[in-house]
């Protein structure tokens, strides 16, 4: 007979780690989640207490005035975070996102000058890759750099930028060779306060609704040349290395999520008991949640703003599994009568 054993345990570093950021996220972020969301307002409070406790961007490197923390440093920062505020958590982890690209390529000027701030905390970085033509086929983006003396002439915009607004640096794709394809793509910094940059109106989005998702518009942005992350034309390859650094903030956010919303529920159910059944209220509500999910998941980013139906659908259909009797309950009595 063989036993199964956890492949991985954290180290006593990490459990600290957890520890000291779910104390930090309990007393200092859950209490104005509600109110963020409510007012899709940015999380001050969160970023503040995250800037005092050195946990908004774990993963910078020493040398650049962070704190070096390993991946899973980060995603436990990111987690922790998200199990009071997702909203919050999208601090720490779309700083790695921004900032990945020039830890990855960037030269060492650049990481000591854009770095350091965001190491302070005194500015945040975005990642602008999506375009409105441009999503999941990144490669196929319009935002044009051409190069004047020793600058760049940045055209075009990008889509469903993440605390954009918010944030003071963006590393932003743009195409510089539109005949070399993926190849043809280069990444730069852009600043805030940079002649040309602007930003669009805020989405009215689903969820999240504290960190602020705009549109980036570049005309006749000028930017100096040495502001390119790596060298030209490595642009594309250096997005794809950074998501397969980053995407595990996801998988965190969502882990950190699931487990804030399981720890209420069982606190919850453990106090309240409700005993009502029906079989085609129980099935009905589970098809319309999984309809709307996959309605929203079809329209992609348009599916998480209010100016199409279905988002509106599948929030509506949510309340179907919980009212007159949730579908655990159901599934409770149903399986008593079963077994009867």
């Amino acid at each position: 007979m063989s036993l199964d054993f956890p492949a991985f345990a954290l180290s006593p570093e990490h459990d600290a780690l957890r520890e000291s950021v779910r104390a930090l996220a309990e007393e200092k972020i859950a209490p104005h989640a509600a109110q963020v969301d409510q007012a899709s307002e940015f999380p001050q409070e969160a970023h503040d207490a995250l800037v005092k406790a050195d946990l908004h961007a774990v993963h910078i490197p020493e040398g650049y005035g962070g704190a070096g923390a390993d991946a899973i440093a980060t995603v436990i920062v990111i987690e922790e975070v998200a199990r009071v505020c997702a909203s919050s958590s999208l601090i720490p982890a779309v700083n790695k996102l921004g900032t990945m690209p020039l830890i990855l390529a960037a030269s060492e000027e650049v990481k000591q000058r854009y770095l350091a701030p965001v190491a302070r905390g005194e500015a945040m970085f975005s990642y602008a890759l999506s375009e409105p033509e441009a999503g999941s086929d990144a490669a196929a983006m319009k935002t044009r750099a051409v190069r004047d003396g020793d600058s760049y002439v940045l055209n075009g915009v990008k889509r469903w930028i993440t605390n954009a607004g918010i944030s003071r640096f963006y590393t932003v794709m743009a195409v510089t060779d539109p005949a070399a394809d993926a190849a043809g793509i280069s990444a730069f910094v852009v600043e805030s306060g940079d002649e040309g940059f602007s930003y669009g109106a805020p989405e009215h989005k689903l969820g999240i609704k504290g960190s602020p998702t705009r549109e980036l518009y570049f005309d006749h942005c000028v930017i100096p040349a040495d502001r390119m992350i790596g060298e030209e034309g490595s642009g594309f390859h250096t997005a794809l290395a950074t998501l397969d650094h980053t995407r595990i903030t996801i998988a965190a956010q969502a882990l950190g999520i699931a487990q804030g919303a399981l720890d209420y529920a069982t606190g919850y159910v453990q106090e309240r008991r409700q005993f009502m059944s029906s079989a085609c209220k129980c099935f009905a509500s589970d098809v319309a949640m999984d309809v709307t999910t996959d309605a929203v998941q079809l329209l992609g980013g348009y599916g998480y703003v209010s100016d199409y139906p279905v988002e509106r659908m599948m929030r509506d259909a949510k309340i179907t599994q919980i009212y007159e009797g949730t579908n655990q309950i159901q599934r409770i009595v149903m399986a008593r009568q079963l077994l009867k």
